[in-house]
């Protein structure tokens, strides 16, 4: 008998996450089969707000009232707040374009709006700002901003959040740690990191919050490391967020303000999810949620945990061939 698995790279995307084709052979010489152990789904934990909801695909619903929800209404609710979380999938156009049409629509209320990415480790900052000068081209700014390496999907899915920056002329921030400190962590937790590099993250990176470890594990599905090695693996997951938690709060305390500042975090949904990663971060830091927008892929209509984020929208996949 064979065991049929495949290989996907999740959210998380730490090391591919290996799924087994539905039946664990016990004993095989005496052809015993029972099913797997069926993973948790990560969008349907019951962490934060009870129940669920459905979101058909093309339609943003807030999940507090149960009704549909607009671009303004994620502005309208943001309203006082001064954070707001855009988690996305990376390779989808629609949840690009929804970024950018909530980030227009925040700054049609008034908001002086900052944009955070994912996408750029924090030694690309000065790199970023003449984007919003309108002194680059896109091709100066894809070459200058080290865009193929620093993140290397299609800058074309992209693009309409990058449009929205120029034309209001948003600042910009670099949040991600350097790739080659997460790699460390990877292999061998928070102490791989020379005092250097350890010194310019937060004095508390926090191991314990229970939560979050089980959306992680969710997302890792039936991956078949333990011990150590997952433990790394995990560690690495909480420098990313704490770190671009650090990044955007650091850029809060040194740069000009005012009552209507509001830095818009774009970043995978897996950093955002039930407000526990990046969000959550922040959260400890400062006492303030914000508001979280989490962004599904479904071909007709996914039912996802209240919790999941202040609002759900939901857009069809990309098809494999559409992503080349």
């Amino acid at each position: 008998m064979s065991l049929m698995s495949s290989v996907v790279l999740g959210p998380w995307a730490c090391a591919p996450v290996i799924h087994a084709g539905g039946l664990a052979l016990l004993a095989v010489g005496l052809h015993w089969v029972v099913p797997a152990q069926v993973p948790p789904d990560p969008q349907r934990l019951r962490i934060g707000r009870s129940g669920e909801v459905v979101a058909p695909a093309g339609r943003m619903i807030d999940t507090r009232t149960l009704t549909d929800a607009t671009p303004e209404s994620v502005a309208a609710a943001a309203d006082g707040a001064r954070f707001v979380y855009l988690g996305e999938a990376h390779t989808n156009a629609a949840h690009h374009v929804m970024q950018a049409k909530i980030i227009d629509a925040l700054v049609r209320r008034g908001r002086d709006v900052v944009v955070g990415f994912e996408m750029f480790t924090r030694p690309k900052q000065d790199d970023l700002n003449p984007w919003t000068m309108g002194w680059w081209t896109e091709d100066e700014f894809v070459s200058r901003s080290d865009w193929k390496t620093q993140w290397g999907f299609d800058f074309a899915l992209y693009r309409p959040i990058f449009d929205a920056v120029k034309e209001n002329k948003l600042p910009m921030i670099a949040l991600n740690v350097p790739r080659d400190w997460v790699r460390a962590v990877g292999r061998g937790g928070i102490a791989a990191l020379t005092p250097e590099q350890r010194a310019q993250l937060p004095a508390e990176i926090d191991l314990g919050w229970k939560e979050h470890r089980a959306v992680f594990d969710a997302m890792m599905g039936e991956h078949p490391m333990t011990g150590a090695n997952m433990d790394y693996m995990y560690t690495a997951q909480v420098l990313w967020d704490t770190g671009m938690a650090d990044s955007a709060l650091k850029y809060w305390q040194r740069c000009p303000r005012s009552s209507r500042t509001v830095i818009v975090i774009v970043a995978g949904a897996g950093h955002l999810m039930y407000g526990l990663g990046i969000n959550g971060r922040i959260a400890k830091r400062t006492g303030e949620r914000g508001v979280t927008v989490t962004m599904v892929e479904t071909p007709d209509k996914a039912t996802v945990s209240r919790g999941i984020g202040d609002f759900v929208y939901a857009a069809a996949p990309v098809a494999p061939s559409a992503r080349e």
